[in-house]
């Protein structure tokens, strides 16, 4: 099947581009951004899977203690420029440098017409491989960046001010990973566990970028920890010689008792030119990632609901189960002193079975106080 894109010199396999890696029915290719101030923050992914013929997206915004969230699901079109479904849309306007986000679900509180700019280049992370037994469970590239937003942006009754300084991050990645229904086959060789922090920081004149998973046992087998320079509106964004220092970073994560998430957390960082140091973080408030899709009972990642559907959801933060397996997935905007530089970031924590490090033993028991 030929799609606009088969005119330009891009294949990477003999067949034409709308055919996806080697038919598995889990490949995806998504969009996801974050964006925060201190006390506001929101969220967008759009996702293709086109060996399931779906596209899906969502918004989510949480702000004076109420998440609001959109999302749409359907038929994915052969074209995949059309990053659009229903009331969310993406728009690349100039590639790993600029995009523009427009949300129309105003029967859901929400209203916004956000572009992001690029703050800092794109920074390909390791190749993320994990098998259970012989069956590939996940095997994924992902692009991180560090931005800035700008727009206008309504929640509810409120207009969000986004006149001064808006952070956020920039995730493509596509590959192989768990989405959708999945198909019948016997029990995982592995148990499931996941242990996974994600913590693009902004500072002044440079900005930290930490993504780790851990097994059971605390041993990392993915990993990526590297400190960016500030670009201008023309610096490069790609390129093999950028000057990107890797370091390397321990973490220390303070669990709320009885929780799964953190009530603060210091990074140790060691190495590179003038960046060894300590990092402290100081929660400000928490976004549950089901409001774009992560863990959601009805709207998964890469589930069918038909040729069409859009629905939503609004609870107040205070009411919300900690405990409950569709709540642990978290970012918190933190508040970052790294010692005499100030700044802001993000600290995503998912923790699903067994962590020795956190004292964790079951599938989702809390720390213990």
């Amino acid at each position: 099947m030929l799609t606009p894109f088969d005119d330009y010199p891009i294949h990477q396999t003999p067949l034409p581009v709308a055919h996806a890696g080697d038919g598995h029915p889990n490949h995806y290719d998504r969009y996801w951004f974050n964006g925060y101030a201190e006390d506001v923050y929101f969220a967008v992914g759009l996702g293709v899977y086109p060996n399931r013929g779906i596209i899906d997206a969502s918004f989510s915004v949480v702000h004076n203690g109420v998440q609001r969230s959109v999302f749409a699901s359907g038929l994915a079109p052969l074209d995949r420029t059309e990053t659009k479904i229903g009331p969310i849309s993406i728009e690349v306007v100039e590639p790993l440098r600029v995009n523009r986000v427009r949300v129309d679900a105003e029967e859901f509180g929400l209203v916004a017409d956000l572009t992001y700019r690029a703050r800092t280049s794109a920074h390909e992370e390791p190749r993320q491989t994990m098998h259970s037994g012989s069956s590939l469970m996940m095997d994924v590239t992902r692009l991180t960046q560090l931005g800035t937003w700008s727009g206008t942006l309504r929640s509810g009754d409120e207009d969000i001010s986004l006149d001064r300084r808006v952070f956020g991050t920039k995730d493509r990645s596509w590959g192989i990973r768990p989405v959708g229904q999945p198909a019948p086959a016997a029990p995982q060789a592995r148990k499931h566990q996941v242990f996974f922090l994600y913590a693009p920081l902004h500072f002044e004149d440079r900005c930290l970028h930490y993504m780790v998973f851990e097994d059971e046992r605390g041993s990392r087998w993915a990993e990526t920890s590297v400190v960016l320079p500030v670009i201008g509106d023309d610096g490069p964004v790609v390129g093999a010689n950028l000057p990107v220092t890797h370091v390397h970073v321990e973490h220390e994560i303070r669990w709320a008792p009885g929780l799964r998430r953190s009530e603060g957390a210091t990074l140790q960082v060691r190495g590179g030119d003038g960046d060894a140091g300590r990092i402290e973080l100081e929660p400000l408030l928490t976004f549950r990632q089901r409001g774009v899709g992560y863990s959601h009972p009805t709207w998964g990642h890469g589930n069918w609901h038909g040729d069409f559907a859009v629905g939503g959801e609004e609870f107040a933060v205070e009411d919300l189960d900690n405990t409950a397996p569709e709540n642990i997935h978290v970012q918190q905007v933190v508040r970052v002193q790294w010692g005499d530089r100030q700044g802001l970031g993000v600290l995503e924590q998912l923790a699903i079975g067994p962590h020795a490090p956190s004292g964790f033993e079951g599938y989702f028991d809390g720390a213990r106080a």
